[in-house]
Parts: structure tokens; sequence; C-alpha cells
């Protein structure tokens, strides 16, 4: 017998956290249900989840400390539930780890695309290559670190996932609609400045400072990482 996808939903607004857990019942997932922030890490802690709804404003503990403090020990999918619609709180819940961000309201069959995105989102690792290198930047897949000219390089989840598509992609031009399908799951055209945004944060990580600049941006197409793999 196939086993139910368990959804942990966090949402403080009664009537939206009912309604979600029985449209999300008819379509066969098993819901939990929790209206704030800590209840909701005991919880995580306590049961095994495989994809967490998450409110961003909740009484006790907010939603982006509870991503927070997740993320440091999980990588269980996580898709932020708000009202705020402003592309610096979007990325504020990615940058602390958050696979997608839903902005209420929001139609049901949107949520539910993009649960099933975030589902299949659980990248596979080729055990026989668990380290890119790319000019002087080496990446380790199993220990999710990054260093260049042997300084330890401190990357988010997102930048981490951003730096391993382009680099897997090396001197292939990225539009900024392939890199939100790829790296964030969105597979509609959406809020591309996103994209600008982590490109920037990459961009002074692992470029400021070096000779070589790695990440190249070619105009009216998209960005580029240009280099020889070791």
């Amino acid at each position: 017998m196939e086993q139910e996808t368990r959804i942990l939903l966090v949402e403080d607004d009664p009537q939206i956290a009912r309604y979600l857990e029985l449209e999300l019942e008819h379509e066969g997932y098993s819901i939990g249900v929790i209206n704030n922030g800590t209840d909701a890490l005991g919880s995580f802690s306590a049961e095994k989840w495989d994809l967490i709804l998450l409110d961003l404003m909740l009484p006790g503990m907010s939603g982006v400390e509870v991503c927070r403090r997740i993320r440091k020990e999980s990588e269980v999918p996580i898709i932020m539930l708000t009202a705020k619609d402003s592309v610096s709180d979007k990325v504020l819940g990615l940058d602390l780890g958050a696979d997608d961000y839903l902005t209420k309201p929001f139609e049901i069959e949107e949520l539910l695309a993009r649960i099933r995105a975030a589902l299949r989102r659980k990248v596979t690792v080729d055990q026989s290559k668990s380290e890119y290198r790319i000019a002087d930047l080496c990446m380790n897949l199993q220990t999710k670190s990054v260093q260049r000219e042997g300084r330890e390089i401190q990357l988010t989840r997102r930048e981490f996932d951003l730096l391993k598509y382009l680099i897997e992609n090396r001197d292939i031009v990225l539009s900024r609609d392939t890199l939100l399908e790829n790296v964030w799951q969105w597979n509609y055209a959406g809020e591309t400045n996103t994209v600008d945004v982590y490109i920037r944060y990459l961009r002074d990580k692992i470029d400021r400072n070096f000779e070589t600049r790695l990440i190249h941006t070619v105009r009216g197409f998209g960005y580029m990482l240009r280099g020889n793999e070791e």
C-alpha cells in the first residue's frame, strides 16, 4: 500500500486552516494542523512530515523563525503562505530556505501545483559525482560546502542550489525563466527580478575580491557561468 504524503499546515486563521485541510485531504494528503509557530516546531521534531505549509505571520514564533530553525535540521520542502506581497518579503522567505512562496488570497489549484512541484524537488545526487571544480572554485555536494582559492564561502541553501545549477550548465546562457523553473521550481513566467537579486548575492560572495569573474551577464538573454572544470 502506498504511503500517504503527510503535510503539516501551520496557519493561525481557523477558517483558512479548515478550508485548506479539507481541500488537501480531498486530494489524498494526510494533514496535520497547527496554529502557532512554537507548536509547529514541536510537531516537526516529534513527527515525520513530507512538506510544510507555513504562514509567515504566526503567534508565539514567526514563520520566518520557524523556517530558519527547521532548515538547520532538515531539507523538508517548505511553502510559505502570507498576505505580504513585496519582493523583499519573498526574498527573505526564500533566502531562509523556503522552497516556494504563495501570497494570499490564492486559488487552491495553484497551491496544489506548488505542492506537487515542491515534492518533486528532492534532488538526487549522483554518488559518483560528489564534487565540482571550476576554475579555482570547489563545490562539495555531500558537505554542501563551497571554497574559492581555498577560502570557505558561506552560502544559503538557495544560493547553493543556484550555483550548482549554473555550474552544471556552465558556458550555457540561462534565461531568468529557466533559472526560476529549475532552481525555484516555478513553472511559470514569474518575478524574474528574484533571480537578479540572487545572482547579485552570489557575485558578492564568489566573484567579489577574486581576480577572475565566473558569473557573466549576457545582456538581453540572462546569465552564464564561464570556466573549465578541472
